[in-house]
């Protein structure tokens, strides 16, 4: 059966079906809000509340419609209030040896220094950029995908991601400067 298929299972009841979905998609959706949020714990809880959100707004979910797309907005919106109400509660600004350290949980223990860098940089683009590299990248969406879930166009997505990819590059030959 298809994602839609099953998920229109859900809205119509089958609560059980969810269980399918959650297999096909928990993995994927915990590495990308534990990469967003650089904090492996963070991105288990944010990927149990997906999948709560899901259940509770069942009823959004519109016939037809792409439901990798619409899992993937759920989990955006979680990943939003989360950084919002981590923002309310944080006055000081994040330390970066922090989120470096933090990195090494988030990729299963590969500490190597290039790559520890290349975290440290991501953390210092945007909350878009960072969640465009994410998804392209790490989750190797393609740009149709991304466009649909972030409902814009294609070549949108590619200006972006380029402008992300330059900023991203820019920040790593800085901080390896100072190295």
């Amino acid at each position: 059966m298809t994602d839609e298929a099953i998920m229109e299972a859900v809205k119509n009841g089958k609560l059980e079906q969810a269980a399918v979905l959650f297999e096909r998609y928990h993995v994927r959706l915990y590495n990308f809000l534990a990469r967003l949020a650089m904090d492996k714990e963070v991105g288990e809880d944010l990927t149990q509340n997906v999948f709560l959100r899901m259940l509770k707004y069942k009823h959004t979910y519109k016939e037809g419609a792409r439901f990798q797309s619409w899992i993937y907005q759920l989990a955006r919106n979680v990943f939003s209030d989360h950084y919002q109400s981590m923002k309310r509660s944080m006055n000081s600004k994040l330390d970066v040896e922090f989120l470096a350290d933090k990195v090494a949980d988030v990729e299963s223990g590969v500490e190597e220094e290039r790559e520890a860098r290349l975290h440290q940089c991501l953390h210092l683009l945007s909350e878009e950029q960072r969640e465009l590299l994410v998804l392209t990248r790490f989750q190797h969406m393609k740009y149709e995908e991304v466009a649909d879930i972030l409902d814009t166009t294609v070549a949108n997505i590619k200006v972006k991601v380029h402008r992300a990819i330059l900023k991203l590059r820019e920040h790593y030959f800085q901080l390896e400067a100072y190295d």
